[in-house]
């Protein structure tokens, strides 16, 4: 579909759900608009002028679209009914604005406008976040004309199309602190961050302050712990800390997460691909617990980006516990060297530039070949 001359090019974004498929659709919708594309959002009723930033200020679509896996049978049904809709409404939207190309970023909302691209010869990029594909892209991807990938090799890539590395997009906030020194620890508290994820990470409310009681006193009161959990469990994981000596602010959301990187000497995390990618290129040793129920174990595999350059540890939910957390937690505040070496190690494999790469490759591959 061409576009007329006197018209920008269009590109299509289409994302929805949590943070892990909009934080990339953000950062690539800030490089595009750099680079003079015009651009949309397609997405589903959560999402339609719910996002910030970048793509608050785009034009958005809301399409029909549900989720299928682990559902009931009744909501599957249900839900491929609307998706058949919303491939539907996407379709006419897509010859209504003739879109040099379409840009998926996973989530069941982004499937209509990614399917009625494959049916009418629109080009398909597909972003895949995660070290093993989703089932929702291993299936759209057969038909891209390109797949965009945040982890090399990731699981389940279809070698008949053309792929590229470029990492996750991450917020320009963070991707910017790769240059920032490790805060000093002399004369300070340590700061440990404690994140669970988009869905919380109620096991960390749980475990984490039971493994701060079994620390030594004199680390408990130089500890200064930043935690996000569920509003409904912030009472109950304020109350678990009482008495520890150490020093907790628990909130459910941190509107500065920058802030709170550069200054963290360790954090505990879920291994959520944005998550990973943004613990990188901020330089911070981690200890990475990741989803167990996460499709495809997914999560586990993520986690090796951390800990193959030694940037930091891996423990598995079923290891996750107060007794052997305290142990990790010990010998790493008590070996500061140790977590120096951990950032510098991180920090050089962190991939910091990735929107850039994501467009360059739209640039290369789809735009230039028309």
């Amino acid at each position: 579909m061409k576009q007329t001359k006197d018209k920008k090019p269009l590109i299509i974004l289409t994302a929805g759900g949590t943070g892990g498929h909009v934080f990339p659709a953000e950062s690539l919708a800030e490089e595009l608009s750099l680079r003079g594309f015009d651009l949309a959002l397609v997405t589903d009723a959560r999402g339609k002028n719910n996002y910030h930033g970048k793509l608050n200020e785009i034009p958005n679509y809301s399409v029909l679209s549900g989720p299928l896996v682990g559902k009931s049978k009744f909501t599957k049904i249900k839900s491929l009914i609307k998706t058949c809709f919303g491939i539907l409404q996407a379709g006419l939207l897509l010859l209504r604005k003739k879109p040099i190309c379409v840009v998926g970023f996973g989530g069941y909302a982004s499937f209509p406008c990614c399917m009625a691209a494959i049916l009418l010869g629109v080009d398909l990029v597909v972003h895949e976040q995660n070290s093993v594909m989703s089932r929702t892209n291993r299936f759209l991807s057969k038909y891209a004309s390109l797949i965009a990938q945040s982890f090399r090799n990731a699981k389940y890539t279809p070698l008949h199309v053309k792929s590229v590395v470029t990492g996750m997009p991450i917020r320009k906030a963070i991707s910017s602190l790769n240059g920032n020194a490790y805060p000093k620890l002399k004369d300070t508290k340590f700061n440990l961050l404690i994140i669970g994820g988009s869905q919380g990470a109620k096991i960390f409310g749980e475990v984490i302050p039971q493994a701060i009681q079994l620390l030594p006193e004199d680390i408990r009161h130089n500890l200064n712990i930043t935690q996000q959990c569920k509003a409904e469990d912030i009472a109950a994981t304020q109350e678990t800390y009482a008495n520890s000596g150490c020093q907790a602010n628990i909130a459910s959301f941190f509107s500065n997460m920058p802030e709170l990187y550069t200054q963290s000497h360790l954090i505990i995390s879920r291994a959520g691909a944005s998550s990973v990618f943004e613990i990188a290129a901020a330089g911070i040793p981690s200890i990475l617990v990741p989803l167990p129920t996460a499709a495809d174990d997914h999560q586990t595999a993520n986690a090796k980006y951390i800990t193959d350059f030694n940037g930091g540890l891996a423990v598995s939910q079923k290891d996750f516990t107060p007794e052997n957390l305290a142990k990790i937690l010990e010998d790493l505040i008590s070996h500061p060297e140790r977590l120096q070496q951990m950032s510098l190690s991180i920090k050089r494999s962190a991939i910091t530039d990735a929107a850039t790469r994501l467009a360059e490759a739209i640039e290369k591959e789809i735009i230039s070949q028309r």
